[in-house]
């Protein structure tokens, strides 16, 4: 009973993290949508270049497998013994869980799960996903930073050099505690209270330790995560020329890894805030509101389509399991393979 009691707590605080998500989502994309100009948005979408459309898609869907092989790179400097199939699977699957989890981490904690299960090598594994995350941080910022530095005479603006030295400030004091025993024991401490989880969150620290003799698949790690973020400018730069936006490649770069950032904030899939600080930093180099929206929701839509692609290769993946037991039981049953 006390069971189903912690399990009913656990599924309405998921619901409630739903709504709030959504909740979210929903009000800022209203009060976009309110001070926009509607009907000259619906317009320039009317006379969309479908070519560039499909341009755009091109990068998009490549940034995911410059992302499979960030991971696989991490997977092997850790020589944990997985086969390329299972990352690829469970990464796939984790990007379906990203857009409709209630956990901003959510595509994270499947993809440790699923690569935990049978493996004893669990902290690596936890490991892996974490690098995986701050690698993608750490790209994030070096893109941000020079292409800032290259195109500060076009911008010339003090809050966009604030955000990208506060991204650079978290990423530095996220290394030092990483790399650095003292530090990370002591921030360990708040896990005090329940000592398995901080001997477990202790042992992957020494796994990433263990990194420092060899530096290079970290830095092949940030590597690949500079190229989905320049990959992520050229989609976008694709869409604002489909909706015959004549921007320069070089405010895409600048912008996106801010915008990327702000995704993260709580919410579904990062919908609304994604726009929202799409809306703000375009209206500096005189993009329209409605268009910047449009670039960014259409842009999620090929979230959504890669997303819902997982969600199918998850979907077989459990099917094909199910009547591979479901065949083994029958066999079982009829004294076959016995």
């Amino acid at each position: 009973m006390k069971k189903e009691t912690e399990g009913t707590k656990k599924k309405k605080k998921n619901f409630l993290s739903i709504l709030l998500r959504l909740g979210l989502s929903v009000a800022l994309l209203a009060y976009l949508f309110s001070k926009i100009d509607i009907a000259a948005t619906v317009e320039i979408l009317k006379t969309a270049n479908w070519i560039f459309l499909l341009y755009a898609m091109v990068p998009f869907g490549v940034i995911h497998f410059v992302l499979l092989k960030r991971w696989q790179v991490l997977i092997q400097a850790f020589e944990l013994n997985i086969p390329f199939k299972n990352i690829a699977r469970f990464f796939f699957i984790g990007l379906f869980g990203n857009l409709f989890l209630p956990s901003a981490i959510g595509g994270d904690l499947i993809k440790t799960v699923g690569l935990c299960r049978g493996n004893s090598q669990k902290a690596k594994v936890v490991a892996s996903v974490l690098l995986d995350r701050l690698s993608g941080f750490g790209g994030i910022v070096l893109v941000a930073s020079i292409s800032f530095i290259f195109g500060f005479r076009l911008i010339n603006d003090l809050s966009i050099l604030i955000s990208i030295l506060l991204m650079a400030a978290v990423s530095i004091i996220l290394l030092l505690i990483l790399f650095n025993e003292k530090l990370y024991s002591f921030c360990c401490l708040i896990f005090s209270p329940i000592p398995k989880l901080k001997q477990s969150i202790m042992k992957m620290h020494y796994d990433i330790v263990l990194l420092k003799g060899n530096l290079t698949p970290l830095f092949k790690a940030v590597g690949l995560s500079c190229l989905s973020h320049l990959l992520l400018p050229l989609s976008w730069y694709f869409l604002a020329l489909a909706l015959n936006q004549e921007i320069s490649l070089v405010y895409f770069i600048i912008f996106l890894p801010l915008i990327c950032v702000a995704s993260s904030v709580p919410s579904q899939g990062g919908l609304g805030v994604r726009e929202a600080a799409s809306a703000f930093l375009f209206a500096k180099v005189g993009m329209n509101s409605g268009v910047a929206i449009s670039i960014s929701l259409i842009n999620y839509l090929f979230m959504v389509f890669i997303g819902l692609i997982a969600g199918v290769v998850f979907l077989s993946t459990k099917a094909a399991r199910y009547h591979g037991a479901e065949t083994n039981c029958e066999s079982l049953s009829t004294g076959e393979g016995v």
